[in-house]
């Protein structure tokens, strides 16, 4: 099991099944989302995901005309789990409290899109665009 809040502490969720690597995304819509290189994220079936506390403190935004939708926390504005597709939720990995012990870089992602100042330097699976690993 993984758990995990956000900054505040008003949003908190649980994933019945430990995430088994991370993705990077170097996309610009991450970049700016996070306002740095891109997002660390694991991916855990809807099935395993759930929220324990704060889903009234979730802002969801969706971008036009893209397939991407932003959640945070009104509170404290920290990036939550959102849909990855119909099925999974990407995780912020930065959120984990527990449960992201043994966990490492798997796959970087959309790597052709990295800000020029960006430099990879693990030994993670660079894809130029999106990977279902």
């Amino acid at each position: 099991m993984a758990k995990g809040e956000c900054n505040c502490g008003a949003v908190a969720f649980e994933i019945d099944a430990e995430p088994n690597g991370i993705y990077v995304c170097h996309c610009s819509i991450c970049r700016k989302w996070s306002g740095t290189h891109g997002i660390a994220v694991a991916i855990a079936s809807n099935d395993a995901f759930r929220w324990v506390r704060g889903e009234e403190h979730i802002t969801r935004w969706k971008k036009p005309d893209a397939d991407w939708m932003s959640c945070f926390c009104n509170v404290c504005g920290s990036p939550l789990p959102g849909p990855n597709d119909d099925e999974r939720m990407f995780i912020p990995v930065g959120l984990l409290t527990e449960g992201a012990e043994h966990l490492q870089v798997t796959d970087h992602i959309w790597v052709d899109s990295r800000a020029p100042w960006d430099v990879i330097g693990d030994d993670g699976r660079q894809h130029k665009e999106a990977y279902e690993g």
